[in-house]
């Protein structure tokens, strides 16, 4: 499995043809069900960490209040 597919989910889709015709052989089901099991445990790594990272940015994150009138700052970037 490459990187983009995964973080993506999806392969990448090449313009590149990287198979000759009838180059392609059969999968194995025992190969599938490997990919697969890899597949979701990268899954859950990743829903894993963006959850620690969620909760360690929520406890840093204050809540603002404005009333009509207030001044504030901003800054734009171009």
């Amino acid at each position: 499995m490459t990187l983009f597919e995964s973080l993506y989910g999806r392969r990448y889709r090449s313009l590149i043809g990287w198979f000759k015709v009838g180059d392609v052989a059969l999968i194995e089901p025992e190969l599938v069900h490997e990919v697969m099991e890899k597949f979701q445990l990268i899954m859950d790594r990743l829903e894993m960490t963006q959850s620690r990272q969620k909760s360690s940015a929520n406890v840093r994150r204050r809540e603002l209040k404005f009333a009509v009138n207030d001044w504030i700052y901003t800054k734009i970037s171009p």
